[in-house]
């Protein structure tokens, strides 16, 4: 049996995406720009997509820009708004455990002279308001923060968040990594207040190399990528078309089953950790475990054992989960997101995220439940002699 756990990383496409994307490549393959009757209809379809997403995410059709992926999402937002911005402040604030997409920007600039508050995190991921509202100054241009964090699965207050910003300073603009939260939680741009937000179509059941960024009306970035004006100047180049038109297809389809999707994912998960709690002694659930947590993200430690041990373990016998995220695995070092939430060295090297998807089943939780008990014991009797 497969068991793939690993849906925080990817997931599978719905085959009515593939059957979408295979029609776009085989079809309707003309380029969008071009103005005869092929180019027109693409361009038809790509503006339908839009308008499926921003229907989802309850915006505005205009304020939807398709991107390459969450990465060049969160590039395109956080380095559009610095730039715009720089004249006016030098002030960044983020946490601590943002992706490394978000990260490895705010550092850029750090290095290049600006200055930037990183949040702390308490044990669960969760943020001191009142350290966010102290942080914020006049010459504040920008905070970036996740709604859920890609390891742990803890959700910020992002509500809470950008009602103390705006209070505090009207003018710092608030851009919200939203990859991991996209179809995981109810999303309202209308009621967030926020200026931006990344999301990604591979973490929802549709093709790679496809992602989203909201731009709120009143916006504007500073272009990072320069050419032909595709994406109304904000993201040029020749849209992907095929994973444009798959996206839809897979938030299109989110529309009607995203609820009970998660409600399905979230019986999963407990059905796991009630086996997990019952039957294998000393680990450390990382995850929060009610409604503070998002749905789909499992993080725990296995003391005595490292993670990519028992990962390759799993791995012979067909189940497939992860140590970090997937964009910082070929990193070194250990994960930087349970560095700050304060977990000791032995509880990261021992750490596997198990992430889930309304594709699994109650069967492959008991099988891959009795792969890892099975795992657990047969590392611990050989590092423990």
């Amino acid at each position: 049996m497969k068991v793939y756990l690993d849906n925080s990383s990817t997931t599978r496409p719905r085959d009515e995406v593939v059957e979408e994307v295979c029609h776009m490549l085989r079809i309707q393959y003309g380029n969008p720009s071009s103005l005869h009757r092929m180019g027109l209809e693409v361009e038809k379809r790509i503006e339908n997509s839009r308008k499926i997403v921003s229907e989802f995410l309850k915006c505005d059709k205009d304020e939807i820009f398709f991107t390459a992926g969450g990465t060049e999402s969160n590039n395109i937002a956080i380095q559009g708004i610095i730039n715009k911005n720089m004249k006016r402040g030098e002030h960044i604030i983020t946490t601590r455990f943002e992706h490394s997409s978000v990260l490895n920007i705010v550092r850029h600039y750090e290095n290049k002279g600006l200055k930037v508050t990183y949040l702390d995190l308490d044990e669960y991921g969760m943020i001191n308001l009142e350290q966010l509202e102290n942080s914020i100054k006049d010459s504040t241009i920008l905070v970036a923060v996740m709604m859920v964090n890609n390891e742990i699965g803890t959700i910020l207050p992002i509500n809470s968040i950008s009602k103390i910003i705006k209070n505090k300073n009207k003018d710092t603009k608030i851009h919200v990594d939203g990859i991991q939260a996209f179809s995981k939680l109810d999303i309202d741009m209308r009621k967030l207040n926020i200026d931006t937000f990344s999301f990604s179509s591979h973490k929802v059941h549709g093709p790679k190399g496809v992602g989203g960024l909201y731009v709120k009306k009143d916006i504007i970035l500073e272009p990072i990528i320069f050419g032909g004006n595709q994406e109304r100047g904000i993201r040029s180049g020749t849209e992907n078309v095929p994973g444009i038109i798959g996206f839809g297809k897979a938030v299109e389809i989110l529309k009607d089953k995203y609820r009970q999707e998660i409600e399905d994912i979230k019986k999963l998960k407990s059905y796991f950790v009630e086996k997990l709690r019952s039957s294998i002694e000393n680990i450390k659930i990382n995850s929060l475990l009610d409604d503070r947590c998002a749905p789909h993200i499992l993080n725990v430690s296995f003391t005595g054992i490292r993670g990519e041990v028992l990962l390759h373990y799993l791995e012979d016998n067909g189940v497939y989960v992860s140590t970090a995220s997937a964009c910082s695995s070929h990193g070194k070092g250990k994960s930087h997101v349970l560095k700050a939430v304060g977990l000791k060295d032995e509880e990261i090297e021992g750490a596997i995220r198990f992430s889930f998807s309304h594709y699994n089943t109650i069967e492959e939780m008991d099988y891959a439940f009795e792969k890892l008990e099975q795992s657990v014991k047969d590392i611990r009797r050989i590092t423990m002699r």
